[in-house]
């Protein structure tokens, strides 16, 4: 699904993402792990054809990319966002809000399409016409993962989904992620700073730091303790919390 080789992103003078190599096969979870300002959210970006100053050899769903080249996702990528309020206009209602990409695209059949896509995430008709403020947190994820799923996408880019919710909604939303992907053969690619989340929903994780992969492994093995490099490790003594010392 996705083949990338000396991936390099800019803003600029600064490298965000420096030299990254990595695949992801069809209907992987790939998942993404580092602090802030590691450079994840900048090689999603770079995936999704929304940053365009980059270089290096890049295929996503079968399509070539050309650095520089602008050009939004296509109907076989799509993305779901770290904030679903900012990502959801505050005076379209949810049925617009789910219109628009068919509209973009040329889909007929939308209320059918709509209705199906509110099912399938578990949201009930009456929310169709309702607007963003008029839902809970959890509710507008479920929007937004249901405007990323209606066009039918082969692979879905996950930018820190849960990371806006509380950790009772932060499960459900998971459990809706882990079913989508198995009821539709679904490729995810997923980056946070939770290893929990990361560990939970992926079969593979890249550890990212300073805009480099400094470790690739199984989410089984980083559930086990079995890190090699020292920042992973690092990473994953902070992921413990806080221990009073007694």
């Amino acid at each position: 699904m996705i083949e990338a080789s000396a991936l390099t992103a800019r803003f600029g003078a600064t490298t965000a993402v420096d030299q990254v190599s990595f695949t992801v096969a069809d209907g992987e979870a790939f998942g993404v792990v580092g602090e802030s300002g590691s450079g994840k959210s900048t090689l999603l970006r770079v995936l999704a054809g929304l940053h365009e100053d980059w270089s290096g050899r890049l295929v996503v769903a079968g399509a070539a990319r050309v650095a520089g080249r602008g050009g939004a996702m296509s109907g076989a990528v799509q993305m779901v966002f770290q904030d679903p309020y900012g990502s959801l206009h505050p005076r379209h209602s949810v049925d617009r809000a789910l219109g628009e990409p068919l509209a973009i695209h040329r889909i007929g059949d939308a209320a059918a399409r709509i209705a199906a896509a509110l099912a399938a995430v578990g949201l009930e008709r009456a929310q169709r016409f309702r607007y963003p403020h008029q839902l809970s947190g959890g509710q507008r994820q479920r929007v937004a993962i249901a405007r990323a799923l209606i066009l039918e996408p082969k692979l879905v880019l996950l930018d820190e989904p849960t990371s806006a919710l509380d950790v009772t909604v932060q499960a459900e939303i998971l459990s809706l992620l882990r079913r989508l992907r198995r009821e539709r053969g679904l490729t995810y690619v997923l980056v946070s700073h939770n290893l929990a989340i990361v560990a939970e929903l992926c079969d593979r994780v890249a550890v990212m730091r300073e805009g480099r992969f400094v470790e690739e492994l199984s989410a089984a093995a980083l559930a086990a303790g079995e890190a090699r490099h020292p920042y992973t490790q690092e990473l994953l003594r902070a992921s413990r919390g806080y221990r009073r010392q007694r």
